[in-house]
């Protein structure tokens, strides 16, 4: 009988390395709420920013893929200031269309799964009913094409591929949000102005992440559309956050979104449904677990530093 050491370096040398999740714009907000969750989930991730790979630069890409030698690839990079793309408009294209383009022809010349995310904004508002994914994508404002341009060019390369159409996101790891940003204005006592004709379907991103990893793993294929169940105007969100935190929601000031003055057209009505499922839970349910973890957030950042004794 052969008896194996287990302690020879020879057994654990003939193990294969493990691939990992290949991640683009790693330093986002999405990026870095990939990061958590594949680390909550034990999935090793490479996450690259935006000076470590050009997404829209083929040669970049290719380099990275050799590199790296991931068994899936998720776009988090892009372009996301809707207003200033009005004018910006060659950058986002490049980062919206061209690159996930990129990344999906690439990928689709390896056989390995892809993963990128599109917006509410590819629709024109025009429905009184949640979009679903069948809907026909008919963007408003420079964001929103270069979204529905990136749908067509990335299925076209890879109809394989894993398009997820998703909204308004909020969370308590980041403040970049408009959950976050009106806790604060009521917390503060600072009056806030939201649009109140507009409705949307808020995302708490933690849910995103972890279903669209969900859906990568099954090798799920086409547009999927992921949100939290919920239909709210922008100021009644603001409100809602407030009362759910028993603050004062008189800090809300509501506006017509004409009269936010804002550089891009929105759709009044772009509420994400889905014939696939509604996957994530409600808004309400998840603003209810996030709230105190924000307020926490907002204590720690207003309390001003101690006196050092000398």
């Amino acid at each position: 009988m052969q008896i194996i050491d287990l302690n020879d370096q020879a057994v654990g040398a003939a193990l294969p390395p493990v691939q990992p999740l290949l991640i683009t714009g790693g330093n986002g907000t999405l990026g870095r709420a990939f990061q958590r969750i594949c680390a909550i989930r034990g999935i090793d991730v490479v996450a690259l920013g935006r000076d470590e790979l050009d997404i829209s630069d083929p040669l970049s890409v290719e380099k990275a893929l050799i590199q790296h030698n991931p068994w899936a690839v998720v776009n988090t990079a892009g372009y996301v200031r809707v207003d200033e793309a009005e004018r910006d408009f060659k950058r986002c294209y490049r980062e919206n269309t061209q690159g996930p383009a990129v990344l999906a022809a690439a990928c689709a010349y390896r056989d390995l799964p892809f993963l990128t995310f599109s917006s509410d904004m590819v629709f024109d508002g025009n429905k009184s009913a949640a979009y679903v994914e069948s809907d026909t994508p008919c963007p408003l404002n420079v964001y929103g094409n270069s979204k529905r341009l990136a749908e067509r060019d990335v299925l076209r390369h890879m109809p394989h591929a894993l398009v997820v159409r998703t909204s308004a996101f909020f969370s308590a790891w980041d403040e970049y949000n408009f959950v976050y940003a009106a806790l604060r204005a009521a917390y503060t006592k600072q009056t806030f102005e939201a649009a109140n004709d507009v409705l949307i379907s808020p995302t708490y991103v933690p849910d995103l992440v972890n279903v669209a990893l969900d859906l990568l793993i099954d090798e799920e294929r086409g547009v999927w559309h992921l949100a939290n169940q919920g239909a709210y105007t922008w100021a009644d969100l603001a409100r809602l956050t407030a009362s759910m935190a028993s603050l004062d929601t008189s800090f809300v000031m509501p506006r017509s979104m004409q009269a936010l003055g804002l550089a891009a057209a929105r759709p009044a009505y772009s509420v994400l449904g889905s014939r696939q499922g509604n996957l994530l839970p409600s808004a309400e349910q998840r603003l209810h677990k996030c709230i105190p973890e924000m307020l926490t957030a907002i204590n720690a950042s207003l309390e001003e530093p101690m006196a050092v004794a000398s």
